[in-house]
């Protein structure tokens, strides 16, 4: 599945990932492939990234790598919307 990372100052990450992981309000939650269309507010925590990718540089510092291949990125709050295999994190 495609997912796009998107803050206010800069688009941090965009490509294809196994699966991610984000802090709902009412506790974490993870999509794979084929999941059903979501929208969902996003509380204060980690959003966490499956797969082989690679960040960009002027990025890499907000990044950090987590247990089980995990790319992990702290956020305070937001929003995300799936459909159609593409996730797309809006983050503060």
């Amino acid at each position: 599945m495609y997912l796009e990372i998107v803050t206010p100052e800069a688009t941090l990450f965009k490509g294809e990932v196994t699966s991610v992981a984000v802090p709902g309000i009412d506790g974490e939650f993870q999509m794979l492939n084929n999941h059903a269309p979501i929208v969902s507010i996003l509380g204060e925590g980690k959003v966490k990234i499956y797969g082989d990718i690679t960040i960009e540089k002027q990025y890499a510092d907000r990044f950090t790598k987590g247990e089980k291949d995990a790319t992990i990125l702290a956020i305070n709050s937001g929003t995300i919307e799936m459909n159609d295999n593409k996730v797309i994190v809006l983050a503060d």
